[in-house]
């Protein structure tokens, strides 16, 4: 019982760790990209993918990553060549999908944190010499810094919270893909009330503390 308790919380939180960091780090990339070649061609659709897995039914973004990361699929063999087995029904395979799912809120609050950076103090640190990278790392960054934060806790509750995707592309595999929302889905259909009620409880506890991080930082922002 301990372990069937405590394995869909570790490995949830293990899962949307990863997946989250790397939500960050793409959307802050993406977001600096975008808004540093707003004129570039194709912006408007790079976007609009950018932005797709916000709109998207999870149980679509599933069957997506199904499609693009099977065994069938180019993308697919070539893994399967390098590693022998399949990406599908894998720890790295709930990564993905939460990944997936949680980069548009990273992307659009980096977005907003970058474009309110005043372009006039990284042009003077141009001028002063400074290089691209320095001025992004201790310019750009500090700057957007409650911006960058609060989408790293919202990129990481979505990943935290995803149910559809990751149960249709890594499966329901304990104490190997089977996450917190994958796990109280089955606790529910199994007839077995009360560990779900368990999980959801430290759902609601843990997505809580987020929000109130989120609003300490939005209320700080507003008294500056």
């Amino acid at each position: 019982m301990q372990i069937e308790f405590w394995a869909p919380i570790k490995l949830s939180i293990e899962i949307a760790a990863f997946s989250g960091m790397l939500a960050v780090i793409l959307g802050i990339l993406a977001a600096r990209m975008m808004l540093r070649h707003a004129d570039m061609k194709g912006r408007m659709l790079i976007e609009t993918f950018f932005l797709l897995p916000i709109i998207l039914p999870p149980t679509v973004i599933g069957f997506l990553l199904v499609i693009l990361f099977g065994q069938n699929s180019p993308v697919g063999q070539l893994i399967f060549t390098l590693f022998d087995q399949s990406l599908i029904f894998t720890w790295a395979a709930a990564a993905i999908a939460s990944m997936v799912v949680a980069f548009p809120l990273m992307y659009q609050s980096a977005k907003a944190g970058f474009g309110s950076v005043n372009p006039e103090i990284e042009d003077a640190a141009r001028i002063d010499g400074g290089t691209e990278w320095k001025i992004f790392w201790k310019i750009s960054i500090p700057l957007a810094g409650r911006s960058l934060l609060a989408g790293a806790i919202l990129t990481f509750a979505r990943a935290l919270g995803e149910f559809g995707a990751t149960l249709m592309f890594a499966g329901n595999i304990p104490g190997k893909t089977q996450t917190m929302p994958v796990a109280i889905y089955m606790a529910f259909e199994s007839g077995k009330t009360e560990l779900a009620w368990t999980w959801v409880g430290i759902m609601i506890l843990m997505s809580i503390g987020m929000l109130g991080i989120i609003q300490l930082l939005q209320n700080k922002h507003s008294g500056d």
